[in-house]
């Protein structure tokens, strides 16, 4: 038995955007084609993939089936790029947020050097508006930045959307109403510091920043020291402190969502660092 390519590639659209709809789009297909590749791979495994109902959600069969598609999908795409740019070289410049940088930028640097020795890579750290300002002021081949709604930055690519969690002691929400919540947030302008002061003043609770930083070490430092509550996307909540769980007390929150600008579609240095950020990235 062997997998094709592209029926992989439609299975990992639907699983990703939870739609038949999105997925067309994504792979530049019709929707009855996706409907087709998910049929031909469900039978060529004998198990549902999907199940259909009002919760269009992946069956257990196909969560495990997700992780290994991902994986043969990255690994072709790797022999493509090594074998058709083996000599690429070039120069990025390259800007994104320092709490991403803490988190996801080693290994994709490391990875992407490892397989183009000859691309020189600068990469900066700031706050998202700052990035962004930037860019348009052409400081920047690439940038990363946070978005509160997908039409903030409407040339993008979405790279992924992510529930945002807050992140601390349960104490300072269960404590008397007229307390002010002690937040631990990064100065401004910071998507994550303004979606958590809204999301307190709609609730009416009270609020007051004890520690800002826009290091991410530091916000993480002053949270397990019990200074007070921040807000972070659920993938970069690292395992020393805790998610809130307990609904009733905490003021919701909206999810955050992650876009890649670019300037330059004729360089294929760019182009291929985008590629590689997008695929190591992309939950």
């Amino acid at each position: 038995m062997s997998f094709d390519i592209l029926t992989l590639e439609c299975f990992l659209a639907v699983a990703e955007s939870g739609s038949f709809t999105q997925a067309a789009e994504k792979v530049m297909r019709t929707q009855s084609a996706i409907s087709q590749q998910i049929a031909k791979l469900e039978n060529q495994l004998g198990k549902p993939l999907f199940m259909r109902g009002k919760n269009f959600m992946l069956t257990p069969d196909g969560e495990i089936l997700l992780g290994y598609a991902r994986q043969i999908i990255k690994l072709q795409h790797e022999v493509f790029d090594r074998f058709k740019e083996p000599e690429l070289e070039g120069e990025v410049r390259f800007g994104l947020p320092e709490d991403f940088a803490s988190v996801f930028l080693s290994d994709v640097l490391t990875d992407f050097s490892r397989k183009h020795p000859r691309v020189l890579l600068h990469v900066q750290c700031d706050l998202t508006l700052n990035l962004f300002e930037r860019f348009k002021q052409k400081e920047f081949d690439l940038v990363l930045v946070k978005m509160s709604r997908p039409e903030d930055f409407p040339n993008g690519i979405d790279v992924w959307s992510e529930p945002l969690e807050w992140v601390g002691s349960l104490n300072f929400f269960e404590q008397d109403p007229d307390m002010a919540i002690p937040l631990v947030l990064s100065p401004q302008p910071c998507v994550y510091r303004s979606r958590a002061i809204v999301a307190l003043e709609a609730a009416k609770r009270k609020w007051r920043i004890v520690f800002s930083s826009p290091s991410f070490a530091g916000t993480i430092a002053a949270v397990k020291a019990g200074m007070g509550v921040t807000v972070l996307p659920r993938n970069m909540v690292p395992e020393q402190v805790d998610i809130i769980r307990r609904q009733k007390y905490m003021p919701p929150l909206d999810d955050t969502h992650i876009s890649l600008l670019k300037y330059d579609d004729h360089n294929a240095a760019i182009n291929s660092f985008e590629k590689f950020v997008i695929e190591r990235l992309r939950p």
